[in-house]
């Protein structure tokens, strides 16, 4: 009989570039792609898996995207990574065509420290690491 693993957090993230948004998420987020084809992807950590989906054509077709990006704010979620550095994860969301506010921007709650930032394709995230 195999052992199954406890069941973790999951979130999707709709993309017209499924393989940017794969990567940027791996890199800034610190999540290992697990699985990775046109149309979606799975990412994950020890606590969350997060799904990179290919948008609609249709619903695709209607959304720009800009370099610098354009926040994308029109959702009432908002993602919160953790990370070990908001300074090392503020330079490689640059490295890969997405921003984090810059470090005047930070704030501490609850234990940590908090900015705001967007991947490449706009939609706003929030990284954290403690305080």
């Amino acid at each position: 009989m195999t052992e199954q693993k406890a069941p973790v957090a999951a979130a999707v993230i709709y993309a017209k570039d499924v393989s940017r948004l794969s990567a940027f998420y791996a890199r800034v987020a610190n999540l290992a792609i697990a699985h990775e084809e046109a149309g979606h992807a799975s990412l994950g950590s020890a606590a969350l898996q997060l799904f990179i989906v290919a948008m609609n054509a249709h619903v695709a077709a209607r959304v720009q995207i800009a370099q610098p990006p354009v926040p994308r704010e029109n959702t009432a979620l908002k993602f919160i990574f953790p990370v070990t550095s908001l300074s090392a994860a503020r330079e490689f969301a640059a490295e890969a065509n997405g921003a984090l506010k810059p470090a005047e921007s930070e704030w501490t709650f609850d234990g940590h420290r908090h900015c705001d930032g967007l991947d490449p394709e706009g939609n706003v995230f929030q990284l954290r690491e403690r305080a």
